[in-house]
């Protein structure tokens, strides 16, 4: 199988795990848009070209918020692709302030290819709320939100300047 038929099996695989799943915009935008826009950036802004980087873009929370298992991701898309969805993916069993300290705790040991893709997830989500804010969430909650971003991404390893450039000119939009 080619690599373009590589990357949309992984979009058709997403769509499908996603499919009754919305962004919680006012809108409420099918999620599947989110992480179609994280592979998007990565390509366009970024210049990655790199086929597991790009297919766990798009499967990054497949493991985090549907039934997916890590031995299904292994089969279908093989143990590199699996293994960066698995370094992006939060423990859900553990409380949402936990979950966030620890994503700035694990920030500085990511792989590269785990590191662009929460660069790129960060920036996609930076931009969704200055777009279009999730429904309810204050403006004060809406600048903690870029705050703990900004703690994630700053101990991130440095892997792509252009990521890097795309991720402070939306960091420099908070509201």
């Amino acid at each position: 199988m080619n690599a373009f038929a590589r990357l949309l099996l992984a979009i058709e695989f997403a769509a499908g795990r996603h499919r009754h799943q919305r962004r919680k915009d006012a809108e409420a935008s099918p999620y599947i848009n989110h992480p179609i826009a994280l592979a998007a950036l990565l390509a366009e802004t970024g210049g990655v070209d790199d086929l597991v980087t790009l297919q766990a873009a798009i499967l990054h929370d497949t493991l985090e918020d549907t039934e997916t298992t890590y031995d299904e991701l292994f089969h279908l898309f093989g143990k590199e692709v699996a293994d960066v969805v698995l370094e992006v993916t939060d423990d859900k069993t553990l409380e949402p302030a936990m979950r966030k300290h620890l994503q700035v705790e694990h920030a500085p040991h990511k792989s590269e290819r785990a590191a662009l893709v929460k660069l790129a997830d960060k920036t996609c989500n930076l931009r969704d709320i200055v777009t279009s804010a999730p429904a309810g969430w204050s403006l004060e909650r809406q600048r903690e939100y870029f705050d703990w971003a900004k703690r994630v991404v700053d101990g991130l390893p440095k892997v792509n300047a252009a990521m890097e450039s795309a991720f402070d000119d939306a960091w420099r939009a908070r509201p």
